[in-house]
């Protein structure tokens, strides 16, 4: 698990009404970390904000950490619940 990971889930868990239901999943594609958020429907517009500030600070939050640790890292934000 890395940082960035970490930071995500903790913050998505913060955000959302239904913390349990949040599912961070990571992997990597083409030398990125890519993040994956899921959550219960309904909750992703408290994940993204308004105007998509709030997840644009989410992702900056983890493009810091994942720089710590010398990569990069994209995250996405899904509405669905995690099939995996």
């Amino acid at each position: 698990m890395s940082a960035a990971r970490d930071v995500v889930e903790v913050v998505a868990k913060a955000l959302t009404d239904r913390g349990d239901d949040v599912r961070v999943v990571e992997s990597q594609q083409k030398g990125t970390t890519l993040v994956e958020v899921y959550v219960a429907p309904g909750e992703l517009g408290r994940v993204i904000g308004k105007q998509g500030r709030t997840a644009a600070a989410l992702r900056t939050l983890a493009a810091a950490a994942a720089e710590k640790e010398g990569k990069t890292v994209t995250v996405d934000f899904r509405d669905t619940p995690y099939k995996g």
